[in-house]
């Protein structure tokens, strides 16, 4: 387990059994590289990540799908993939915050999930009713990840790992874009870790440019 995780307060009834990192592996998500995604704020007006003093980290939301919905089963099944993508996305961004910054954490500290929310390109006025189906592709992806009984390790509606990836959510769709579903999610790590991160390189995900700089010199 994390370094932090291990001294937190979550009961030993509902402590994770297993390793997040074991699971990313077998469920083949691609966590990349430090070039590829750790980069500095110039250029940018908002933040992907924001680490606050309590423990409560925020994730900005992140577009995936090519195209607006209908209320086909193809439709829905592809829009699924991209929520499916979306999850995996946010894993990648909130791995390489935890750890890029050399404070000891990763994403085996994440206590448990908090919120989600997904905007879901639709038609409005009442005319799709199936945006929670589309976000489930979010949500049961989170799932086999930190655990949850939605999950591909959840048996009869159980995880023996665990239920850090449940979370509250809301699914929302009437949006326009050229794109299928927008998601975003707030979880909770120990706030020692989060109070490290904020004083060894600021808040923000990805860094200021002097922060960039100072911890470029070590990557981790």
């Amino acid at each position: 387990m994390g370094k932090y995780y291990n001294d937190s307060i979550i009961p030993d009834a509902l402590r994770r059994n297993f390793n997040i990192y074991e699971r990313i592996e077998q469920l083949g998500i691609d966590l990349g590289s430090w070039d590829e995604n750790v980069g500095d704020l110039t250029g940018l007006g908002l933040a992907k990540i924001v680490f606050t003093e309590s423990g409560l980290v925020y994730l900005s939301g992140t577009t995936k799908g090519s195209s607006p919905l209908d209320e086909t089963q193809g439709a829905i099944e592809k829009a699924q993939k991209a929520a499916s993508d979306a999850a995996d996305e946010h894993i990648i961004r909130l791995h390489w915050a935890l750890i890029c910054g050399g404070e000891g954490g990763d994403l085996n500290d994440v206590l448990y999930t908090c919120k989600a929310l997904g905007m879901i390109v639709s038609p409005g006025g009442g005319k799709f009713n199936r945006s929670p189906e589309v976000m489930n592709g979010y949500s049961f992806r989170w799932h086999s990840v930190f655990g949850g009984g939605a999950g591909d390790y959840a048996k009869n509606g159980k995880d023996s790992g665990g239920f850090s990836g449940v979370h509250a959510r809301s699914a929302i769709g009437g949006f326009d874009g050229d794109f299928s579903i927008e998601p975003e999610i707030i979880v909770a790590i120990p706030s020692e870790l989060t109070k490290k991160i904020i004083m060894n390189r600021g808040w923000v995900f990805p860094l200021s440019p002097e922060m960039h700089k100072k911890i470029s010199k070590n990557k981790f």
